[in-house]
């Protein structure tokens, strides 16, 4: 495709794909098993956290007023009438002139409203020598002073963390509504492909799709399963979908989106109705796929053969689904503007996604340096922390105009 005019603009597409997608229905789970997944409900505190006043460091509890003269000249006698650990559970009280010497965690005795840390002791043991008084407060947590009983702990659409898990942990709550991850299944299409270990060769293309969009899905938080090669094969293919609409709730399948002699998907899943293929005004992904199969009514979508057109692909349609299937919001990446760093062109009437990498400015802001892109697409991408927005209307942009970046996850 050489111009956008017949085109459809990506925007409405997508807004009628995400239209026909329904989070995937709400699921149980223990909580040792709910990181990662998405709360399907508001999650409310059974009761105040803490669950009762505590020490919160190793010290001496004690009376302020009992303490609010101390001096190192003049330091404050106390007894200390017992220890308090983690695992006391019997109700006591400090009266004048006494203290506890307690730990940290372990719950505050009855009438003290301070915890007197030891380096402002003699770290006495029966009789302990106050040098200076803390703050009235200090060092103590009161029931419900972090979260109080009845209020939301995290809201339907809260990713489930490992802190959330601690917080739901120390509150009590053992299980939690979540929408479940989803089963994503990858196959690539194609006689010519061969699985990795080899190189390329006349004839033969290595397979390097299924891995990369297996990884992708797992990436974005999906149980991705990769099915492999399949042939270009219309009982083949047909008999793969089959097989898969139990074991998946979204299926990928790349290469065959084009119109040419040889782009098989597009040919039969498109000739039987089962995937509608749309010509979109995006460079370098111009053909995508989207449908379902099966009574279940399984999503399915169609990226190109090219492996860095099929990331990109990914990026802008899969992904968005996986993620609306998960019941997260926004299914969008993040975008900044950014500095362009060196003039680009552009297709006219096409918006592309170039690879780039996004620094961070002293004092504010961003700067972006363009990437390969093009038919060098995956190189550029192994490389890219961002992809470059270049609108339709937008034949180049000239080094220090400002651009639109999508911001992509980066683990380094």
């Amino acid at each position: 495709m050489t111009s956008g005019e017949a085109a459809r603009p990506l925007a409405e597409y997508l807004a009628g794909v995400l239209a026909r997608i329904a989070p995937l229905p709400p699921l149980d789970l223990d909580l040792t098993q709910a990181y990662g997944n998405v709360l399907a409900e508001d999650v409310a505190a059974p009761g105040p956290l803490p669950a009762f006043d505590i020490a919160a460091i190793d010290g001496y509890a004690a009376r302020t007023e009992d303490i609010h003269h101390a001096h190192p000249d003049r330091p404050v006698r106390l007894h200390v009438v017992g220890d308090i650990g983690v695992t006391s559970w019997r109700p006591v009280r400090v009266l004048p002139g006494n203290c506890f010497s307690v730990a940290a965690g372990a719950p505050l005795p009855a009438g003290s409203d301070v915890v007197v840390p030891p380096s402002y002791t003699d770290r006495g043991m029966a009789v302990v020598e106050v040098y200076q008084s803390p703050k009235r407060g200090h060092a103590v947590r009161r029931a419900g002073d972090e979260v109080a009983e009845g209020a939301t702990l995290a809201k339907a659409g809260t990713y489930v963390s490992p802190a959330l898990v601690a917080l739901l942990a120390a509150a009590g709550i053992g299980h939690v509504v979540v929408r479940p991850q989803p089963r994503v299944v990858v196959v690539a299409t194609g006689d010519e492909l061969v699985d990795i270990g080899r190189s390329s060769q006349p004839g033969q293309i290595v397979d390097a799709n299924s891995h990369a969009l297996a990884a992708a899905a797992a990436d974005c938080g999906a149980h991705a399963f990769r099915i492999g090669i399949c042939d270009d094969d219309p009982e083949a293919l047909r008999a793969m979908i089959d097989d898969q609409i139990l074991r998946s709730d979204l299926i990928i399948i790349t290469g065959g989106t084009g119109v040419g002699p040889g782009d098989m998907t597009r040919r039969i899943l498109g000739r039987d109705g089962t995937v509608t293929f749309t010509d979109l005004s995006v460079y370098p992904c111009s053909a995508l796929g989207f449908g379902t199969v099966g009574a279940e009514e399984v999503p399915i979508v169609c990226l190109p053969g090219d492996p860095g057109s099929a990331l990109i692909g990914f990026e802008i349609l899969a992904r968005p689904v996986i993620l609306r299937l998960a019941g997260v919001d926004p299914v969008f990446r993040p975008a900044v503007k950014a500095h362009l760093l060196e003039t680009v062109s552009s297709p006219l009437g096409l918006r592309e996604f170039r690879p780039a990498y996004v620094s961070e400015r002293r004092g504010g802001g961003y700067t972006v340096q363009p990437l390969a892109g093009g038919p060098y697409t995956l190189s550029g991408l192994a490389e890219a922390n961002g992809l470059l927005v270049l609108g339709e209307k937008v034949p180049s942009a000239a080094a220090g105009s400002t651009v639109d970046v999508l911001l992509l996850d980066r683990r380094r």
